[in-house]
């Protein structure tokens, strides 16, 4: 299999023959005659040379999402034109450095948040550069991560739940699709990028239950409830092969579940814009994230006592500091009716 990656503007292919296991000595070995320095060309090519290098490593050791990776790609193709508006070599790069560009962001108006998500680009680049002997000491080891309080996850009411799912019109194959994409995100509490790439080898009709692969690739079974099933059902039976005649396409249909009108796999943008333009069909002004309905799985079965282990397991998170946030939205939730209904409240 051949994966292609477009980095800063090129495409990089290798062939992919063993996913689980990467030595070191795998790895393309550095040539140091070609370390970047300052102000040329080959020092572009040769900076292109180390990300592309990160990439393929991070991918093949760590398992990370094609998401994951490009945003790691933008976040150093930042970094790397600061330090060339800023006369400064990659692998010369000093905690001074660093700090002065998070700085920079923080100045521009990047939000803390972002500016911690960049410092841990960086602090993962570096950190292979080290290991790999590339760079002797990492510029970003004694650099404090920012404490970030975590907010509060974006949910629905469960009323809005039913009119953002009734939202759209089903006596139209694209429409179908749609009832059925939200019947299953919210029933299985998955990402986007998840439903969108869903197969129909991965969805098990007679056990009721997807297999999913989330993030790092790791892999776990979700129960579908019966009215999302239903709901497939339709529109396996109908929508999808209309959608596919429109598209003029008869032969090797794509494995993917729901597909765009091109009969493609659709994309999590096209997705995304179409949950916005139901959520404002059905009058739910609250503002939405691509998550909101991963969110709203989560805290309706918290709400209705599910266990948090068992959420956790649903949700593929791989710790449990990660699924107790729900606890703190139910929380507010009771602190919500207790001021709502309570005479002292």
């Amino acid at each position: 299999m051949v994966l292609q990656f477009t980095v800063l503007g090129e495409i990089a292919s290798f062939n992919l023959v063993v996913l689980t296991v990467m030595p070191k000595s795998a790895l393309k070995t550095f040539d140091r005659t070609r370390i970047p320095g300052n102000g040329c060309e080959a020092e572009a090519d040769a900076t292109n040379s180390l990300i592309i290098q990160f990439s393929d490593a991070m991918l093949l050791e760590r398992g990370l999402s094609k998401n994951t990776l490009s945003a790691y790609r933008s976040d150093l193709k930042k970094f790397t034109t600061w330090l060339a508006d800023h006369d400064t070599a990659l692998l010369s790069v000093g905690r001074d450095h660093v700090l002065e560009f998070l700085s920079s962001l923080l100045a521009e108006g990047a939000t803390p948040r972002t500016s911690a998500r960049m410092l841990s680009s960086l602090r993962r680049f570096y950190g292979f550069l080290t290991r790999e002997g590339v760079v002797i000491k990492d510029p970003t080891a004694l650099i404090d991560s920012p404490k970030l309080g975590r907010p509060l996850p974006r949910s629905l009411s469960e009323k809005d739940v039913e009119k953002l799912l009734m939202a759209p019109a089903t006596r139209t194959p694209l429409g179908m699709r749609d009832r059925a994409m939200l019947e299953i995100l919210y029933a299985c509490g998955l990402r986007v990028s998840e439903l969108v790439s869903l197969e129909i080898s991965q969805l098990n009709r007679n056990q009721g239950v997807v297999r999913i692969w989330g993030k790092g690739n790791k892999e776990r079974l979700v129960p579908v409830g019966e009215t999302a099933l239903d709901w497939v059902d339709k529109y396996m039976g109908s929508a999808r092969t209309e959608i596919l005649q429109a598209a003029r396409i008869s032969a090797s249909p794509p494995a993917a579940i729901f597909l765009s009108r091109r009969g493609q796999a659709m994309t999590r943008q096209t997705f995304w814009y179409a949950i916005k333009r139901y959520a404002s069909a059905a009058g739910i002004t609250q503002s939405l994230s691509p998550h909101t309905l991963r969110h709203a799985f989560a805290t309706h079965l918290v709400n209705h006592d599910a266990d948090l282990r068992v959420v956790q397991l649903l949700l593929g998170h791989s710790d449990l500091s990660t699924t107790q946030i729900y606890t703190h939205v139910a929380r507010e939730r009771i602190k919500d009716l207790h001021a709502m209904h309570h005479p002292r409240g």
